[in-house]
Parts: C-alpha cells; structure tokens; sequence
C-alpha cells in the first residue's frame, strides 16, 4: 500500500551539507517506452530497474485491460507477456495526467480491431492531443479529438496503414514516439517526417529509437528529422532501465544548494535521457549562466529555476514554451512560486522564465515568514520547491503525495539525508 503523507511538509534548513547514497528510481521515460514495447512483442519481456509510480501503474493497467500480462515480482521489476497484440478494451483507458502514457497508447489502440477511448483527468484534458490525431487521419485511421486533447476515440482497424505521416512536434516529442513505436505495425514500411524543424527535446525521440531497437525494430534516419520504419513487429526482449535524470537533478541541486556531496552510483555522462545536461549547469552555482536554454532538457528547467533562485546573478530561461502545456503552466507556476519566497524573485517575459536571484537568501534559513508553496498537481513543481527549503526558512510544500507520480521515496530520501520535514495542515 502507498504510504499516506500529510497534506503539507514544512522543510527545516539542515545548515550543514548533506551528503551520502542516493540511488534515483528507474526512468519513467523509459519504463513507459519499454512497458509499451514489451506488450506489442509475443513472448515474455523481463524489464529490470524499472519505475514503479503512478504514471507506470497507469500504463500497466491499461496494457492489462488490453490483453498483456504483466507481473510485479519485485519493485524494479515487470514481467510482460503478449500474444504480440493488443486487444479491445471493455470500457475506456483512463490514464490520469499521465502524459507519456496517453500519447503513446492514443497510437497504439489504432493497431487494434475494434474502437479504443483514451482518456485522463480534468488537468489531462487540457493537454493537447490535435497534431497527433491529425497524423493517425492521415494514415487511413479514424481518431477523434473534439476539443483537441483527450478524450480520443480511435475507431481501429487492425491495421496501422503505410506510406508518409507528418507530424508537428512544436507541442511534444511524445507525439513523434508515439508514431514511431506504432509503426512497426503498419502494412508496409512508415516514413515518418517532422513538419517543420522545431520539436520538444529531440533527444527523448533518441530515448524511443533505441528501445524499439532493443525490441527488434527497424529503423534509420533517413533525413534530418525523417525516419523509415520497417513493419517488422516486435520481439520479446529482456530490457534493463536505467536511472531517472530527471529525478537526479533534485540530487545534483541538493549539492549545489548545500555544498554536498552525493553518490548517485551513476556518473552524469552514462545516462542517455536529455535531462542529464543539467548536471552541468548546476555544477556552475552559484555563477550559473545568464541565459540557459531548456529545450532540450524541459523537466529540468524548474529545478535549475529554483537554484538560481539563489545565484549570483540573474538567470534567464529560453526555449521553454513547451512548459506551458505540461502537467500544469510550469513558466507561470514557478514564477508564482518563487514570489511566494521574496516578491519580485522571478517574473515571465513573453515564454522565458526570468529569475532575478538572491544570493542572500542563502542566509535565510531563520526567516519568520512562511511560504506556502502551491504544487498544482504538479510532482515537478512540489520536487524543485522542497530544494528552496533547504535554505530558507518556512519553507511548506503543499500536497507532497503529488510527488508519487515519478518518484514515490522523494520525501524519504531526503529524510534519509537528514533533512527534517514537519508535517504540516
């Protein structure tokens, strides 16, 4: 049973530097991709390392309803078994925010014979879905989206179709991984091209392309931004996961805020996940740069906000419009945020983040004002602003459990670093 938290922590500055062993939890990015994988593939898929939260139990969930077996023999670890396809589902897949989960299985019922509903929650339905709906009709595939994002109803065939698909990744990547990890599926080979140059971090599209590769998939880069997949199926694999990036830049920014030193068992330039650019950015507190562009590393962007919260000099963020369409609007939330700390810390210009920062804020650890931090739902939001707390006082993250989503030990690896955290109403 999940552990049930209280409905606000207050983090307690622990004026010292916090070091130790801190192993991160499997990659969510990757556990989707290779749950997903794994139930298109006959045979049984052993998957190891692999993250067990929310977003990955919403996914297994929805892979059960469809026909998959899918086993927990220990908690880094799902054992997936599959006739190679998917089956109709008896009632629609609900899939909470989970964002990652919802665009790839929007393609990937399109594979079933049968009508398939995709859908989430409330902050779910807000997240658009339009340009990946768009690319299944022009396949042949009758996908519908009245609003533009979820519920989508996939009236499938069996057949994913074959020929060009374009698709605008201006909003998200998932939307070409999606595509690309349903190709496969088609009745002949599938090109599938970027409409336009721009795309949400290339590098997850990097992350998707190697594990169809673990699965036996077929597929090479023709041209900058165009891919051809072979229908080639998939093959049942045994597939290690390696640890979140995302998650270790919570690690990386206890280190730089508190002047640590953590052992994550992992060096920086051994993950393949795009957000592991930040490592390096952090390591520059408290000379941060004066303009970081996030593009490429988006679900590290409210982390390295947070630090340079604490920088010697103004930080600017750019290329993060994409922000605005996560979870929740991460550029406005984090803004919100920081101001809830000292007024006037950070403020939106246009789609950039500003961040005015304060290094004497580092000395306020004894601050008599309390600032309730709004997490919106949002795991990332409620992850980053815990690192404010660890030097300035009063510091209360509302609804902490919001963290399960990705990381379901965050409060007690910190606990275990020995932070102390008050639980809060």
């Amino acid at each position: 049973m999940p552990k049930t938290l209280p409905p606000a922590y207050t983090v307690i500055p622990p004026g010292r530097p916090l070091s130790g062993r801190v192993s991160p939890p499997g990659s969510k990015s990757i556990t989707n991709r290779a749950l997903l994988l794994a139930a298109l593939a006959k045979g049984t898929s052993r998957l190891t390392g692999a993250l067990k939260s929310k977003d990955t139990v919403l996914m297994a969930e929805a892979l059960r309803q469809m026909g998959v077996v899918v086993e927990e023999p220990d908690v880094q670890s799902f054992l997936v078994t599959s006739s190679g396809s998917l089956t109709s589902p008896a009632r629609p897949l609900s899939l909470g925010n989970a964002g990652t989960a919802t665009r790839f299985l929007t393609a990937a019922v399109a594979t079933i014979n049968g009508t398939v509903v995709v859908d989430g929650d409330e902050d779910m339905r807000l997240r658009p879905i339009r340009p990946l709906v768009e690319a299944l009709r022009s396949l042949g595939i009758e996908a519908n989206a009245p609003t533009g994002c979820p519920p989508v109803t996939i009236l499938g065939t069996g057949r994913f179709g074959k020929g060009r698909v374009e698709i605008d990744a201006s909003l998200s990547s998932q939307y070409v991984s999606a595509l690309l990890m349903a190709a496969p599926f088609g009745e002949g080979p599938i090109e599938v091209a970027l409409a336009g140059h721009d795309i949400g971090a290339r590098g997850y599209v990097d992350l998707t392309l190697a594990a169809m590769r673990s699965f036996g998939a077929k597929v090479e880069e023709t041209l900058p931004g165009t891919w051809l997949v072979q229908p080639t199926g998939y093959t049942a694999t045994d597939f290690h996961v390696e640890p979140d990036a995302s998650a270790a830049t919570y690690l990386w920014g206890i280190e730089a805020l508190t002047g640590g030193t953590i052992d994550l068992g992992v060096s920086p330039d051994a993950f393949t996940q795009p957000d592991a650019a930040a490592q390096a950015v952090l390591a520059q507190f408290p000379h941060m740069p004066a303009v970081i562009d996030g593009s490429q590393m988006q679900d590290a962007v409210p982390t390295m906000a947070v630090v340079a919260a604490f920088n010697n000099h103004p930080v600017r963020f750019v290329g993060i419009a994409n922000l605005r369409v996560k979870e929740t609007d991460r550029i406005r939330a984090v803004a919100n945020e920081l101001n809830r700390i000292r007024p006037g810390l950070a403020r939106e210009d246009g789609d950039d983040l500003i961040v005015a920062s304060d290094p004497a804020l580092m000395q306020a650890a004894n601050r008599a004002e309390t600032s309730r931090i709004e997490t919106y739902h949002d795991h990332r939001i409620a992850m980053s602003f815990a690192l404010a707390g660890l030097r300035v006082g009063n510091v209360t993250i509302l609804d902490p459990a919001c963290t399960g989503k990705t990381y379901p030990e965050y409060w007690d690896m910190l606990a275990s670093l020995g932070v102390e955290l008050v639980p809060t109403s």
